[in-house]
């Protein structure tokens, strides 16, 4: 990201332990001690943009573009496979992706105007026969990986399958997929042979087979299709459908009888309220009255003597009037309600219906006239092929041999069993496999984590579980320090390394981004740097170590600085040998 001044090369090919440590001239360089970033985990982010499309840590494609330049973002990688040369140029902005085969472009199908071509990516994995997670795992180590034993179990599964050869199995069954198509569609021309050899009465044979076919699944249908309609009416049936409609008439007068009676009630309840309210206040006013009429308060019971008391004696007179002739028109109304309430008598019991609703009943019988209407059609319908089967019955037929589709469907099937074995997750093939290369797996695992000083067990089971266990107690991957998750990240790592290698095919290139000196103490330290030193010296690796850490110049032979200037970083192809 912060390339880009100048085209910056690297030449990977030193078969030693480098040390990659940066010096930010910007921050002071070394005087300072700034080590960060100059650009030490690009070279990584280039290397796996280049060979898969995606940078080793969660960076998106386009903030890989230096910011100064915004643009002609431009990764080439040269290789070499089983003695062949390989070249890969991948960019962004304008997007690019060619592929080059000794000099020669891959061309391809796809539109690749995006840079992003699935044919050609699909081309250059299918060389690598490694994904980008395994990527992760063996050639570019990264603290912002997420570690092997912290995957959910699905993930490790998938990373462990690849690595022991069983996805092999699904490639050898997709060959077999293909193989399977192709005996299908030789069995499919055979029958196509069959059908047309043979003289006419061989033809007219078949002609008649196929009538009989017809007809035995037009009758067949025939009978169905009347079985089912014989027993959608028979269903309805079971409802006597004018009871049914009879008892929605009832229900609809039980209804409104009911619905008048609830009404009258009600009438009834106010005006005995209305009644009650009434005579109170009629008692009240009658006990006003004889108090004004005794010349005392209807309240205290003082006498008192007021010029205005004939006045409000003759209002209180008149309201006990009005509320005596109010009492007498709610009674005539109780009266009324209740002779009404009696002139309708009892309720009776509720109707039962089938339906909820009327309406729902004349669709029952609407769907009854027409499901018998449909019965009487089908069952008049007549046989289409009686009468060309019987015009045609006279024909001698000629017989035909099966040995070449006999023989094609057996090999089919045999086919189709094989697909079974190499898919079949408890087939013994995928045991064999297991049982094969989990115990070299094991004892790799056990061989470096000896040499990283880890004093625990860690087994990978039959399942493909890990167990990992120290004096007998089994442990979690987050029980342990982080030095010494880092020491079997490193052991599993370089354990997986030589499972992949054993399998399938060398890799010379090893990248360790900061996990050495990221909480590993010096004995940890010590340990790493011998086995890499070991593993670059005896089996010509190129190791690559990107670290901050000052004092690991002394323990290793090289040193490949990468140097951060005025916002762009530049690479020493000339490497300073510490001895």
């Amino acid at each position: 990201m912060s390339v880009g001044n100048a085209t910056q090369g690297i030449d990977f090919d030193r078969r030693d332990l480098t040390l990659v440590l940066g010096e930010n001239l910007d921050l002071g360089g070394d005087d300072s001690g700034a080590r960060n970033g100059t650009g030490k985990t690009t070279i990584i982010n280039a290397l796996s943009y280049s060979l898969f499309g995606q940078a080793l840590t969660n960076i998106k494609k386009d903030n890989l573009i230096n910011k100064t330049n915004t643009k002609n973002m431009l990764v080439t990688i040269d290789f070499e496979c089983e003695g062949q040369s390989y070249r890969i140029e991948r960019g962004r902005k304008p997007n690019v992706l060619k592929f080059y085969i000794d000099d020669n472009e891959l061309e391809s199908k796809d539109d690749n105007s995006q840079g992003d071509s699935r044919e050609t990516q699909q081309e250059i994995e299918r060389l690598l026969n490694m994904s980008h997670d395994m990527f992760k795992h063996i050639v570019a180590l990264n603290t912002y990986t997420e570690p092997f034993l912290s995957l959910k179990a699905n993930d490790q599964r998938t990373i462990i399958e690849q690595l022991l050869g069983i996805t092999m199995l699904s490639d050898k069954a997709e060959s077999l997929k293909e193989q399977n198509k192709a005996t299908k569609d030789a069995i499919q021309k055979e029958e196509f042979r069959i059908k047309a050899v043979g003289d006419a009465n061989k033809r007219i044979q078949d002609q008649i087979d196929a009538l009989v076919r017809r007809q035995v699944l037009w009758q067949r249908k025939k009978e169905e299709d009347c079985a089912a309609l014989q027993a959608a009416y028979d269903q309805l049936a079971e409802l006597d459908i004018e009871a049914e409609l009879d008892a929605h008439k009832a229900l609809a007068a039980y209804n409104e009888k009911s619905k008048k009676i609830a009404e009258l009630n009600r009438w009834i309840k106010q005006c005995e309220t209305d009644e009650k309210r009434e005579n109170k206040l009629i008692e009240q006013l009658k006990t006003e009255i004889a108090s004004l009429e005794n010349h005392t308060c209807h309240s205290c019971g003082q006498a008192f003597h007021d010029d205005k008391q004939e006045k409000l004696l003759e209002d209180k007179r008149k309201a006990l009037q009005e509320s005596a002739l109010q009492a007498l028109a709610t009674n005539t109304q109780w009266l009324e309600h209740t002779d009404a309430l009696k002139e309708l008598g009892e309720l009776g019991e509720k109707p039962v219906t089938f339906y909820a609703t009327e309406s729902d009943a004349f669709e029952h019988r609407s769907s009854m006239g027409s499901v018998l209407t449909q019965l009487t059609a089908k069952q008049s319908e007549t046989d289409p092929y009686a009468d060309q089967i019987k015009d045609m019955q006279e024909t001698a037929v000629e017989e035909i041999t099966y040995d070449t589709i006999n023989e094609l469907t057996r090999i089919k099937e045999h086919q189709e069993f094989l697909l079974k074995l190499l898919t079949n997750k408890d087939s013994f093939i995928r045991k064999k496999i297991i049982d094969q290369n989990l115990s070299y797996l094991n004892v790799r695992l056990s061989y470096y984590i000896d040499k990283l000083g880890l004093p625990h067990n860690v087994v990978f089971q039959n399942d493909l579980t890990v167990e990992i266990t120290q004096l007998g107690q089994e442990l979690d991957f987050d029980n342990l320090s982080r030095g010494e998750r880092n020491r079997l990240i490193l052991s599993m790592s370089f354990a997986f390394r030589d499972v992949w290698e054993n399998l399938y095919q060398s890799i010379n290139l090893l990248f360790i981004d900061e996990l050495i000196d990221s909480g590993m103490d010096s004995a940890g330290v010590e340990c790493a740097l011998g086995v890499l030193k070991k593993m670059a010296r005896e089996r010509n690796k190129n190791i690559y170590l990107i670290s901050h850490k000052d004092d690991l110049m002394g323990r290793v032979n090289s040193v490949l600085r990468v140097i951060k200037e005025n916002g762009f970083t530049s690479y020493s192809n000339s490497l300073d040998y510490v001895g």
